[in-house]
């Protein structure tokens, strides 16, 4: 049998603090793969100069952080299976907010069963949340995904870029020019009476396939010299996203729907919906306007007749 080869973790940290934990990691071996294959920890500040590239960029990334939680200590593997198992299977070993961002996986998620394409040039990485609200729990994928949206459009503006029209598409994927180019995983475990929430977000940033990608529709817009770093777009994503979920633990996420409807795709869609009746042996079909969100977060609709109901995802 073929000995396992090991997973190259980078640590770094914003801070003295974090840059500690990122030792303490390293020198009791405390992360761990959830297949038990060898990992091997490196420290940012251990990487002699040449040795190797500046990994994902690390030292632009913590420039432009501002957080005061989110994002400080980043863990960078070049290649590995998901960012999702990193996060999620050292969860308790690690600060809230701590974010895994990789080059390449191969073996990314999507909801239910379905693959995420993960090629060279697409953003993928996964953080820490902690909750106590448990009615809350589903709706801070809406704010995750808003945050990304209105983070390309932050970087774009620094660059001086014209910014690009990336939708909402309820309930998880980013859209653009009406293909998909991103998407949003979030799931939960309970223990101590909180909800320890891990975030994985896959963009298309650089990679062509499978659909298309932010710098391929800036290459058509003739803006080919300002091409988005995936750097800056992790810093001010969570530079974004820190502010918004402040917004949405403190005022809940109806201060934030406003923004929302105006960056998703959904206000005023007519939509099919299918139902079968009790015998489960026919299906109806019944058009309905898409109104916004419930307080659940599902779909509002109103029937051609006037009454509302709330729509649910089909997992696909």
């Amino acid at each position: 049998m073929e000995p396992q080869s090991s997973t190259t973790l980078v640590l770094c940290g914003k801070t003295n603090e974090e840059k500690e934990l990122a030792w303490c990691l390293k020198t009791n071996s405390t992360l761990k793969l959830p297949d038990s294959s060898p990992v091997n920890v490196i420290l940012h500040s251990d990487i002699e100069n040449g040795e190797e590239e500046d990994a994902c960029g690390m030292d632009s990334y913590l420039n432009s952080l501002s957080t005061n939680r989110f994002g400080k200590l980043l863990i960078y593997p070049p290649k590995l299976a998901s960012t999702h198992d990193v996060v999620s299977h050292n969860f308790c070993e690690l600060p809230i907010g701590s974010v895994c961002v990789a080059d390449v996986q191969f073996k990314g998620r999507g909801r239910s069963k379905n693959v995420w394409e993960s090629p060279k040039g697409c953003l993928l990485f996964s953080f820490t949340i902690q909750m106590e609200d448990g009615r809350v729990v589903p709706l801070v994928q809406y704010v995750v995904c808003l945050a990304m949206t209105e983070a390309i459009n932050d970087v774009c503006l620094q660059n001086g870029i014209p910014p690009l029209d990336v939708r909402i598409k309820w309930p998880n994927d980013l859209y653009l020019d009406g293909l998909k180019v991103g998407g949003i995983l979030c799931t939960s475990t309970y223990r101590s009476k909180k909800f320890n929430i891990t975030a994985g977000i896959g963009l298309n940033v650089s990679n062509q396939k499978p659909t298309t990608c932010l710098n391929s529709v800036l290459q058509r817009l003739r803006c080919d010299s300002q091409q988005l770093q995936s750097e800056d777009i992790v810093a001010a994503f969570f530079n974004k996203f820190e502010s918004f979920y402040d917004i949405f633990i403190s005022q809940g996420f109806q201060a934030l729907e406003k923004l929302y409807y105006k960056t998703w795709l959904h206000s005023g869609q007519r939509v099919i919906v299918q139902e079968k009746n009790e015998n489960m042996d026919k299906v109806s079909e019944n058009v309905v306007t898409i109104l916004g969100l419930t307080s659940s977060g599902f779909l509002l609709a109103s029937t051609e007749d006037g009454q509302t109901c709330e729509l649910h995802p089909d997992g696909n």
